[in-house]
């Protein structure tokens, strides 16, 4: 196998899983970028899954999908997120692929006959992968990628991972010592009857990866508070690196906080040197790294919160919906909130719960009723989606900022169909295929038995209608006749039904390319009543907020009005309300100014983001 120049750094993980390998990964690609270099990333998930696809929220989290359509780990986000770069569904590898591409061959005769074994077989397709995957141009500059990020997911020692293990082994042979490097991170608890933060564990992890044939170059410490520099020696006495390698990384107010800290601790001059990247450190990496430190900075001087209630099926775990929570993140920090996301289950906002457990009940809705704003993520099935109409019903008759996505727009208009055309049958054929009014169907072409990777996935065309030329929506999406969002859904609403609906103050605002497909509904005379078919979340950045959700929390606050009035122009950390009211009076008759120019910072003289 012909080796390129790429670089590559190896994180890996020891001690528990979860310990923060991706937002790590997407630190080194993060700083590494603002110093000029061109980045890519690679997470490795040894499970025999073929993607995430088919996985219950609870297992792993949100399944996070790509403009290809890929089904991956929700990684994958932090990485697009921190890098701004798209990736592929080549960019997640899983056992399953590799050996389903191994196997694929074996049936072809590509082996010639031999025995098809681990070694060579499946570690020569790991490396060959990651080889090709790592030599894709970047979509957003066309540029061949200077080092390539691989996560392998999991914990060194499980037996799941070892093929990637020894692949790697392998690998930095290959690849040569100059082009690959190893960060491990690793947790370093500090038990509260003692205080004192415990080595061991650390020790442990690298001892098992160095036996393994693994040595790293970098020892991150995850810890709950900062460890001191007689733990770094002692970590680098017994793991054998210097100080200097060992990088401490305790919990931070923010994620974003993350490379800054890591840049602090001599990364990028570490990187240069060792991987002989041929940087000019003349000028200090943290000068390029402005507009996180910025970001950092302001959040972190936030006065005024907002709270938003997101009604869910799988709120037990928060990593359910990570997309959504950092999509809020974005455009509340970009308008000088910081956001508070309530969890609430849906299924406690049914009138059974009141029987069942009241408490639940009681609770649930007080919540929502304390709510600034709400938001109705996706999911399937039919549990909990009593609990979403509820909510749907609630913000519409009660004037309260609402978002929907996916099932949350479907049940949108199931409330709608149910409650104002007087339609009490209507469902969806998914919770009840024999409903005499399915303003909700599913899509043949995307029902076929199958489950995984068979929906209506990622990026697609939205087209906006005649009737959304004074849309709210489309004013924050800056007025374009056409935009594309990332979708993941079987089912849609009946095009029969489209037309006695919008006969009301429903209006569907914008479809798909053939126009048969609904995307995007806005309730009229309504503060903010927007759902939408796609999930806008997962295209939103921390610098480039997405706009329903821009519209959100800005509605949450009564301050779309405003904003929208001005021209998409807003500076909160600089007026009071009774100032917005004396711009909004002299500005009525700015013209609108596109939502990518605000992102950019053209249209806000408050911050940079």
């Amino acid at each position: 196998m012909k080796m390129s120049n790429v670089k590559y750094i190896l994180v890996t993980g020891g001690v528990i899983s979860g310990v923060g390998k991706g937002v790590i990964a997407s630190s080194f690609g993060t700083i590494l970028k603002c110093c000029g270099i061109e980045v890519t990333s690679i997470k490795i998930d040894p499970y025999i899954n073929l993607d995430a696809g088919t996985f219950s929220p609870y297992e792993h989290g949100e399944v996070y999908v790509l403009d290809d359509g890929g089904e991956v780990d929700l990684d994958l986000g932090n990485y697009e997120r921190f890098l701004n770069i798209t990736l592929h569904k080549d960019n997640n590898i899983t056992t399953g692929k590799i050996y389903q591409q191994v196997i694929d061959r074996e049936r072809r005769g590509d082996y010639l006959g031999k025995t098809v074994q681990v070694v060579p077989h499946i570690t020569d397709a790991i490396q060959e992968w990651v080889e090709r995957v790592a030599q894709v141009p970047v979509s957003e500059t066309g540029k061949v990628p200077q080092v390539c990020i691989v996560e392998l997911g999991g914990t060194i020692g499980d037996i799941e991972s070892m093929a990637f293990v020894e692949a790697f082994r392998q690998f930095q042979f290959r690849a040569k010592r100059e082009n690959f490097c190893l960060a491990h991170v690793s947790l370093v608890p500090q038990p509260k009857s003692t205080g004192e933060p415990k080595t061991k564990p650390t020790q442990a992890s690298v001892r098992e990866l160095r036996g393994l044939g693994l040595s790293p170059d970098f020892i991150v410490c995850r810890s709950e508070k900062p460890i001191g520099h007689e733990v770094k020696e002692k970590i680098s006495n017994f793991c054998h690196v210097a100080p200097a390698q060992v990088i401490c990384i305790p919990d931070l107010s923010s994620i974003y906080k993350v490379p800054i800290v890591m840049e602090s601790n001599g990364v990028v001059e570490f990187l240069n040197e060792r991987l002989k990247l041929g940087m000019n450190l003349m000028v200090p990496a943290r000068k390029f790294m402005k507009r996180w430190v910025d970001l950092a900075n302001r959040m972190d001087h936030l006065r005024d919160g907002v709270r938003i209630a997101l009604v869910g099926k799988y709120t037990r775990l928060e990593d359910s919906y990570t997309s959504i929570t950092k999509a809020l993140q974005h455009a509340a920090n970009a308008v000088g909130f910081h956001v508070k996301v309530v969890f609430i289950e849906a299924t406690n906002l049914e009138e059974g719960m009141l029987k069942d457990d009241p408490v639940a009940y009681h609770n649930a809705w007080s919540e929502l009723c304390q709510s600034e704003g709400v938001i109705i993520p996706g999911g399937f099935g039919k549990r909990g989606i009593e609990g979403k109409i509820e909510a749907n019903k609630w913000c519409r008759e009660n004037n309260k900022p609402l978002l929907g996505i996916c099932l949350g727009f479907q049940t949108a208009v199931i409330e709608y169909a149910r409650n104002v055309l007087k339609l009490e049958e209507a469902h969806t054929t998914e919770c009840n295929p024999e409903t005499s009014h399915p303003v909700i169907i599913d899509m043949p072409e995307h029902n076929s038995g199958d489950k995984g990777g068979t929906m209506r996935l990622g990026k697609r065309t939205t087209v906006f209608t005649e009737a959304s030329r004074n849309s709210k929506i489309r004013r924050l999406y800056g007025k374009k006749d056409k935009i594309e969002e990332r979708h993941r859904h079987r089912y849609e609403v009946n095009p029969k039904y489209v037309t006695p609906i919008e006969k009301e103050c429903m209006k569907f605002v914008a479809v798909d390319e053939t126009a048969e497909r609904m995307e995007i509904l806005e309730l009229e005379r309504h503060p903010y009543y927007i759902a939408t078919q796609f999930h806008p979340e997962y295209l939103s950045r921390p610098m480039a907020p997405s706009p329903p959700f821009l519209g959100l929390i800005l509605a949450s606050k009564d301050k779309l009005k405003s904003y929208l009035a001005r021209g998409c122009k807003y500076s909160p950390m600089q007026q009071s309300d009774s100032e917005d009211e004396e711009c909004l009076e002299k500005n009525a008759n700015i013209p609108e100014t596109n939502i990518e120019e605000w992102d950019s910072g053209a249209c806000s003289s408050s911050s940079n983001i």
